[in-house]
């Protein structure tokens, strides 16, 4: 058959809606995951997501001709008010979400509204197309599989365009939110499939635009926290994630979120007469790095921070480039989102004048390294995690490798990572690490509980140099080094030290160390490590603060 003849004999209008509707299913995919994260965090989010989303869209491809036989168009005709109540539903879910727990929140919430959608779209969408394509003289087989091919190649095309265009225009509009891009994907399901029914949306549509706090303003979600002690003091939607700033009222810290995690936090009240030079962080581990300037070079003559350069991958809330830049370090700063660096220097008095790079880490360090002659700093500070998971190419021994190739010959690295010690990943990065830099001690942030049946859940970081002929040892520290931080007093000398050997076992499959091209062998085991970082962010913050973002 020619392209003629395929046009002449299909039914493009009927044609055409069933694709809307299966891109409209699939732009939801990503949409749906960016709506729980804030609430279950990314990784969690995604555990079952892609698994359901292929049941239920299995179900109605084979379920298509019992749907319209017992529905009718009423089948169409819910579905975009069943699009248009979703978000009613998941809002109320969300609320439980400490009881439902994780990964079963984020299924369990899915199940009321998103996934019957999917069933729902594809009978309908796959019924359309069937039709559309009148391939009734071409046999039962081809009748059933070729527009069975075709929905599952659209909704595939569809997903991958869906996330090229979330990734780089989420943010960009009140709309273009994820709460608001649940409503935009409604209103296109209402005009694929107009009908009377829609009436029937009407009370959720008041619900969501009169007391839903996550498409309202900031106002609402100040309502809704404010007997925890908290405060929502600015957000916005950002390509890493949902990057807000709040403060706590009655013990006095503000902290910065990003989904389901917390970037860093400052203490914000003091004692009368207290006035560090920089602010005190509310995380030891933020402190410790600082360290990286206690490190003895091997030439035995002390550095002059005057004189000294530093680059810092990752910038949290700043903690680490402000107290590096008070000492008189000349700092550059590489942070992959411009909405994180935005709120840093605007609420965590990061100071103006800096040097930063807003993009991905691995992009500055290649180019830093090609570049004749390419800088060379004198401590390098690698932290980069967030959300119970780390972005495994920034620990690949060709990043360590092309990192250390930026380090004077005398010079110290601190790299921070977060994880359970008793996981695989948590032994694969540390190996790593060491093959990259031979000289190298451990610290974790707080002492290990001993008897515990809990899981090793901590921060601990790697101070290394970049030469071996010397251990990395510390200098005493002096008062100027802990700029009048009783923070800095406490915890920037490392005390918790762990020997390397606790890494050395490789289990059985396992690598000893993370290649580029491997880096899924880290990325799949990390579901764990997030849902252990999920409960231990409940315990930080209360739910009701997670769960109203």
């Amino acid at each position: 058959m020619s392209i003629e003849q395929f046009i002449q004999q299909a039914d493009l209008p009927r044609l055409g809606s069933g694709v809307a509707l299966l891109f409209l299913a699939a732009f939801y995919s990503p949409v749906m995951l960016l709506v729980l994260s804030p609430v279950y965090g990314a990784l969690p989010s995604h555990i079952f997501h892609s698994y359901a989303v292929g049941v239920f869209g299995i179900a109605g491809w084979f379920l298509k001709d019992h749907i319209m036989k017992r529905f009718g168009r009423v089948a169409a005709y819910m579905l975009p008010v069943l699009a248009f109540w979703t978000p009613t539903l998941q809002y109320f879910l969300m609320q439980q979400s400490s009881k439902l727990g994780n990964p079963a929140g984020p299924v369990i919430t899915e199940l009321f509204g998103y996934l019957p959608m999917v069933t729902l779209t594809v009978a309908i969408a796959g019924k359309q197309i069937q039709y559309a394509l009148h391939l009734e003289a071409q046999g039962d087989l081809v009748v059933e599989h070729v527009p069975l091919l075709a929905t599952y190649a659209i909704y595939s095309a569809s997903e991958h365009i869906a996330k090229a265009i979330l990734s780089s225009a989420i943010g960009f509009t009140v709309l273009f939110t994820r709460a608001g891009l649940q409503f935009i994907i409604a209103a296109l399901y209402a005009a694929v499939i107009p009908s009377k029914m829609l009436l029937l949306a009407i009370p959720s549509v008041l619900f969501s635009l009169s007391s839903d706090v996550h498409l309202g303003g900031i106002s609402g979600v100040n309502n809704a926290i404010r007997h925890e002690g908290y405060k929502l003091l600015e957000r916005q939607e950002s390509y890493t994630g949902y990057i807000s700033v709040l403060e706590n009222q009655n013990d006095g810290f503000r902290v910065m979120r990003c989904d389901h995690s917390l970037l860093g936090g400052q203490w914000t009240k003091s004692v009368p007469g207290y006035k560090p030079e920089v602010e005190d962080p509310i995380y030891a581990v933020f402190a410790m790095l600082e360290a990286v300037r206690l490190v003895e070079p091997d030439h035995g003559t002390p550095r002059v921070d005057t004189n000294s350069k530093a680059l810092v991958i990752g910038l949290g809330i700043g903690t680490t480039p402000a107290a590096l830049m008070k000492h008189g370090i000349d700092t550059t700063i590489v942070e992959l989102d411009p909405v994180v660096h935005k709120f840093a220097t605007k609420y965590f008095n990061l100071q103006d004048k800096h040097n930063v790079a807003i993009e991905d880490a691995t992009k500055f360090v290649a180019r830093q390294q090609k570049s004749i002659p390419h800088p060379q700093y004198d401590y390098i500070v690698h932290d980069v995690f967030t959300g119970g998971a780390e972005p495994a190419e920034l620990f690949t021994i060709q990043f360590l490798e092309n990192l250390k190739s930026l380090l004077k010959e005398d010079g110290a690295i601190a790299i921070n990572y977060a994880g359970d010690l008793n996981l695989y990943p948590t032994g694969l990065v540390v190996r790593t690490i060491l093959a990259a830099f031979p000289s190298c001690r451990i610290f974790r942030e707080h002492p290990a509980e001993r008897d515990s049946e809990n899981p090793d859940f901590t921060n601990m970081v790697l101070f290394c140099k970049k030469s071996s002929k010397t251990p990395v040892e510390f200098r005493d520290a002096v008062p100027a080094d802990f700029l009048r931080s009783r923070s800095r007093e406490s915890y920037l000398v490392p005390t918790h030290e762990m020997s390397p050997a606790l890494f050395s076992t490789i289990p059985k499959d396992g690598k000893s160390i993370l290649l580029d091209d491997e880096v899924g062998r880290l990325y799949k085991y990390q579901d764990r490590g997030a849902l252990e970082h999920w409960a231990i962010m409940r315990k930080v913050i209360p739910d009701s603060v997670w769960e109203n973002w």
